[in-house]
């Protein structure tokens, strides 16, 4: 069967690997990356339909040892908060899930010849990555992690908007939280962002501190342009997958099922391939569905951002997801400055 070059050790990637494993095609896997300097864990949560996914996807276990939650609470613009709501969810570290899914995997092809497929969530040349993407705004993602105040409240995950960005605390257990904030624009101190953003918050009275340390991860929603290459002679096919191929905006919650659902749709297209249908016409069809996602996503923030948020930063993020939706060649608009987030008049409280 196929032979497909496994490129990362993404969620998405090695899904997709257990997709065609799976279906019998051959998958080489790249090498595991040592950590970086300063890397720790990389803390997800999933809830709803993604639990259920990743379980159909990859069995039971994979997700022991994950913090489980059972509500959420969520008070989004201007109107009253509402009631504690059941949300059965996880909070997982998506470094042990990358690790436990190549045990999983085992060794993968060791072959020394050229692979008809390359699967990666990390486009690079021949795609061009930036040319290649169409993005929509400049906001910013801080997260950092911080103790909390009252270890017995940590099963359930809260929401909360300020007139800056909006805010969210993932109980990790061991009195730990992860806090993470949505702001309009590039930060260059993203702990002292988050220790604003807490300070107006009523989310803040349940740390003990903010995050000493925090950092900054662009977020505004992108789709790649061309994110599937049919083979030709002398090179392999490409199909980009995860937040290479689509990345959403994280207020969705949606976008670690999103990743895995390129995934899926990666295997099937090399699988469609190799039982002869047109490697073009399935290359076309994947690139038309990430464009059709992205678009429905644009929709759900253009309902969400209006309702919450009438700085003028904001409204830059929200027109540009307006004029990516009306067909515009840049998710940005021309000729709009590249506002940065004010930073805080004096320290950090303490």
């Amino acid at each position: 069967m196929t032979l497909v070059e496994i490129a990362g050790s993404g969620l998405a990637e090695l899904t997709c690997a257990r997709l065609l494993a799976d279906r019998g095609h051959r998958v080489r896997l790249a090498p595991p990356r040592p950590p970086a300097a300063g890397a720790g864990p990389r803390p997800l949560l999933l809830t709803g339909p993604t639990l259920d996914l990743v379980g159909r996807l990859w069995g039971d276990g994979l997700l022991d040892g994950g913090w489980p939650l059972t509500h959420r609470h969520a008070r989004w613009g201007a109107g009253p908060s509402p009631g504690r709501f059941p949300q059965p969810g996880r909070a997982v570290d998506g470094a042990v899930l990358a690790v436990r899914m190549r045990e999983r995997l085992g060794t993968g092809d060791l072959s020394g010849e050229p692979p008809a497929w390359t699967v990666t969530a990390t486009p690079g040349e021949p795609t061009g990555e930036r040319a290649a993407h169409r993005q929509t705004g400049r906001r910013r993602l801080l997260a950092g992690t911080a103790p909390v105040r009252r270890p017995r409240d940590q099963d359930t995950a809260r929401l909360d908007c300020t007139g800056l960005g909006w805010l969210h605390l993932t109980p990790l257990g061991r009195e730990a939280c992860l806090v993470q904030a949505m702001v309009p624009g590039p930060a260059g101190d993203p702990a002292g962002l988050l220790a604003r953003l807490l300070a107006e918050s009523a989310l803040g009275t349940r740390l003990r501190r903010p995050p000493r340390t925090a950092m900054a991860l662009a977020a505004a929603p992108r789709v790649h342009l061309a994110p599937a290459l049919p083979p030709v002679a002398g090179r392999g096919g490409l199909l980009v997958v995860g937040a290479g191929a689509l990345r959403q905006d994280p207020i969705s919650g949606t976008g670690t099922a999103q990743a895995l659902r390129t995934a899926i749709l990666a295997a099937a297209v090399i699988d469609a391939a190799a039982a002869g249908t047109s490697a073009r016409e399935l290359c076309a069809h994947y690139a038309n569905r990430l464009r059709a996602a992205f678009h429905d996503h644009l929709g759900t923030c253009l309902r969400l951002y209006p309702a919450a948020f009438g700085s003028p930063a904001w409204r830059d993020e929200i027109d540009a997801m307006r004029h990516a939706l009306r067909g515009g060649a840049a998710g940005t608009l021309p000729g709009r400055p590249d506002r940065a987030v004010p930073e805080p008049a004096q320290e950090p409280p303490p």
